[in-house]
C-alpha cells in the first residue's frame, strides 16, 4: 500500500531560520581618560602662562640661531660626538673580546678598565685629564714626541680622552652582550671548517651580533651628543660653551640656553631617524616583514588607498 504524500494533510514546511544578527558593540566608557587629558592640558597651559609672564627676550633666539659662533659650536659638537663614539666603539669591541678571552690576564685587565671608567663620573675624568699638567710638566714619549703638557693636552684632546675612554667601558658591555647572543655552535662549526678565531669573529659572529648591538649603540650616540655639553668645563668650544658665552655678552643667558636646547633637539631627532633606518637594515632576515619607514607611514595615513582596477563601489 502506497501513500500519496502530496495529498496528506499536515503543516507546511517551516521557513528557514534567519541568520545570526550582527552584535551591536557599545564601547566601554573611560571617563578617567577625559579627566587625565583635561589635567594635562591644564598643566600645559599653566606652564605656558608662567613662561609668558617672565621677562624673556624671545626675539634673541631667532636673532642668534644661525650665528657663526653657534654654527661653529654645532659643528664642533658633531665632530666630538663622532670621534668619541669611534673611540668608544673600537675600544668597546677590543675590551669585549678581551673580557671573553680565556686568558685570565687580558680578561682581568678588561674587567678592571670597565669597573674603573663606569664607576667614576665623566666630569671628574675630564677634570683629571685637563689638570694633569699640574703633576706632569712635560709629556715625554721618547723619540716620538716631547713637549709641555699644557701644549699637548688641548681642550679637544681632553674632551676626546674623557668622553671616548669612558664610552669604551659602556660599549664593551654592549658588544659583549651582542657576542654572547650568537649561538656558540656557529663558532664551533667555523673552527671545525678551519677558520681562525679572528676570521670567525669578522665573518660570522659580529655580523649576527650587530642586531643586538645596534639599538643600544644608537642610544649611546644620542646620549653622547648630549654629554658633550660637559666639555665646556674644560674650555672646549662646543655648542653649549658658545651659547653660554653669547648669553653672557648679550645679557640673554636664559634665551641662549633655550637656543642650545633647540639645536640639541634638532640633532638628536636627526640621529634618531638614522638609528631607525640602521636598525631596520640589520633587522633583515630576523623578521618576516620589515617595519614601515616614516615616509611609508605618512603615505598610508594621508594618501587614499588605491583600489584594484575594475573594482567599483
Amino acid at each position: 500500500m502506497t501513500v500519496d504524500v502530496s495529498k496528506t494533510d499536515g503543516p507546511a514546511d517551516p521557513t528557514p531560520a534567519a541568520g545570526p544578527q550582527a552584535i551591536k558593540a557599545i564601547p566601554v566608557r573611560h571617563p578617567g581618560r577625559y579627566v587625565s587629558a583635561a589635567i594635562a592640558l591644564g598643566l600645559l597651559g599653566a606652564i605656558i602662562y608662567a613662561f609668558a609672564q617672565g621677562n624673556i627676550n624671545w626675539g634673541a633666539i631667532p636673532e642668534y640661531f644661525f650665528d657663526d659662533r653657534i654654527i661653529d659650536g654645532v659643528l664642533n659638537t658633531l665632530l666630538l660626538t663622532v670621534l668619541s663614539m669611534v673611540i668608544g666603539v673600537v675600544g668597546g669591541i677590543v675590551l669585549a673580546v678581551m673580557r671573553l678571552s680565556k686568558n685570565p690576564v687580558t680578561s682581568s685587565i678588561a674587567w678592571f678598565y670597565i669597573w674603573f671608567f663606569r664607576g667614576t663620573p665623566v666630569l671628574v675624568q675630564l677634570f683629571v685629564w685637563f689638570n694633569l699638567g699640574l703633576v706632569f710638566e712635560y709629556i715625554n714619549l721618547g723619540p716620538i714626541y716631547k713637549d709641555y703638557w699644557s701644549v699637548f693636552m688641548t681642550p679637544l684632546l681632553t674632551a676626546l680622552l674623557g668622553l671616548g675612554l669612558n664610552e669604551a667601558a659602556y660599549m664593551a658591555e654592549i658588544c659583549r652582550a651582542g657576542l654572547l647572543s650568537v649561538d656558540e655552535g656557529q663558532a664551533e662549526a667555523a673552527h671545525a671548517l678551519g677558520m681562525s678565531h679572528s676570521r670567525t669573529l669578522r665573518r660570522i659572529v659580529i655580523p649576527q651580533a650587530m642586531r643586538v648591538i645596534v639599538p643600544p649603540t644608537g642610544n649611546e650616540v644620542i646620549n653622547m651628543l648630549k654629554t658633550t655639553s660637559l666639555v665646556s668645563a674644560v674650555q672646549f668650544a662646543d655648542l653649549f660653551k658658545q651659547a653660554q658665552d653669547i648669553g653672557q655678552n648679550a645679557s640673554a643667558t636664559v634665551e641662549m640656553f633655550f637656543l642650545a636646547a633647540a639645536w640639541y633637539l634638532i640633532m638628536t631627532t636627526l640621529f634618531s631617524i638614522g638609528q631607525y633606518y640602521l636598525e631596520r637594515y640589520y633587522a633583515r632576515g630576523s623578521t618576516r616583514t620589515l617595519p614601515p619607514t616614516p615616509i611609508q607611514r605618512f603615505k598610508a595615513a594621508v594618501l587614499p588607498a588605491r583600489r584594484p582596477k575594475g573594482v567599483t563601489v
